[in-house]
């Protein structure tokens, strides 16, 4: 068995109180795509903050991870004190001591993009201990692709064996869920931020752009990229863009004002954003269609004060409030009018999100949202979380 373990800190310095009577420090094992690197995927970064929110609240996590070569070679996760990382080979080889840990945890969860997923969650869901849960941070694709056939990471027979279906996505798609595919109980866990991460930082040179964009490429973003970006660097040549993310076909010619950047470590956010005058969200086709589904550049950004301007989707107003909070734009036009806004009005409507996505979006709220359905669920079931664990609490400084 090939299994490299980092091992999180042990002691815990609070106990979340799930219900009004009792205190319960939970065992996590979960199944995800990565947590080591948060190069070209955005999960890494979510379940790094919601991990270290629950790790915070004294709960136990297990984190297992295929070590891909991709991952493997843009590994950016220095230090994993908050959860115990399981880099595996293949799911043979790890198999008997994942299945040991996952028996032996109040909770359990596969998430979407997990190699081998399906057969993972064969086996899980035969296990008759743990809650499991199913948590679909690419809802809209997952619903979409399992209309024309299956997923790697999950089938249709599999969905209702779940206790819980978790979708980052909201809106209609929870009803889809239930109605279409059967799934027992489904709830929605948004992104997040982490503030102690993520916050407002020194401005750098290298950073200092009047509109910038972080996102990798997709082909259904590329149309609104064109007339949301890149039109508005033609049209507006004076004024300085940058992009940053991978996996853009090779040889493309950019607006000779449009900087270029292959990656920013997930490190280097905070300063990104912070240095940016304003930054741009621009929402894949498939999850503007299915409404609530906020990237997580929403709340990263907000969470460094700084100016918003987003496409319009379905939803949009149950996160941030349009004009108040962040620009809506659905135009070249609306880009250069948003550039265009006063300074100072610029930097009252980023301080009326900072405060929206420090009180509603960070994620001490997304763990309290993940704690309370677990709550329901044992609720429900009459499943018992309360068992006695080995914690000891931190002396009060």
């Amino acid at each position: 068995m090939q299994v490299r373990l980092r091992r999180g800190n042990k002691s815990c310095s609070a106990l979340i109180s799930l219900s009004a009577h009792r205190l319960v420090a939970l065992k996590f094992t979960i199944f995800g795509l990565t947590i080591s690197s948060a190069w070209g995927n955005g999960h890494a970064t979510l379940y790094r903050g919601l991990l270290r929110a629950l790790h915070r609240r004294g709960h136990e996590v297990h984190f297992f991870e295929k070590d891909v070569p991709y991952y493997a070679s843009h590994r950016d996760l220095a230090d994993c004190d908050f959860c115990d990382l399981h880099l595996y080979s293949s799911w043979p080889e790890i198999r008997r001591h994942a299945l040991a840990l996952a028996a032996d945890s109040d909770v359990t969860i596969v998430a979407s993009y997990c190699p081998e997923g399906a057969d993972i969650s064969d086996e899980i869901l035969r296990l008759p201990r743990p809650l499991r849960i199913f948590y679909d941070l690419d809802t809209p694709i997952t619903l979409d692709r399992l209309s024309h056939g299956e997923v790697p990471y999950l089938r249709a027979e599999q969905i209702p064996e779940f206790d819980l279906y978790l979708s980052f996505t909201g809106g209609k798609a929870l009803e889809h869920l239930e109605r279409r595919w059967n799934a027992k109980r489904v709830r929605p866990l948004f992104g997040s931020v982490d503030p102690t991460v993520h916050r407002r930082t020194l401005e750098q040179a290298a950073f200092q752009y009047d509109l910038s964009y972080m996102g990798t490429y997709a082909p259904d973003r590329q149309p609104a990229l064109d007339q949301l970006f890149l039109e508005p660097a033609r049209r507006f040549s004076e004024r300085k863009f940058v992009l940053a993310g991978s996996l853009y076909p090779f040889g493309w010619v950019w607006p000779e004002n449009v900087a270029r950047l292959e990656h920013v470590a997930p490190s280097d956010h905070s300063v990104f954003f912070s240095s940016s005058r304003c930054t741009l969200n621009i929402t894949r086709q498939e999850m503007a269609q299915n409404g609530y589904c906020p990237s997580g550049r929403f709340f990263e950004a907000a969470a460094c004060g700084t100016a918003i301007v987003t496409d319009d989707w379905e939803g949009l107003a149950s996160f941030f409030t349009p004009g108040e909070e962040l620009l809506v734009v659905g135009s070249a036009e609306d880009v250069i009018s948003a550039l265009n806004t006063p300074e100072n009005d610029l930097t009252q409507i980023a301080a009326r999100a900072y405060e929206r996505v420090l009180s509603e979006h960070t994620a001490e709220n997304r763990a309290d949202d993940l704690l309370r359905y677990i709550d329901e669920c044992s609720t429900v079931s009459g499943q018992s979380l309360e068992r006695p664990r080995q914690c000891q609490m931190e002396q009060a400084s």
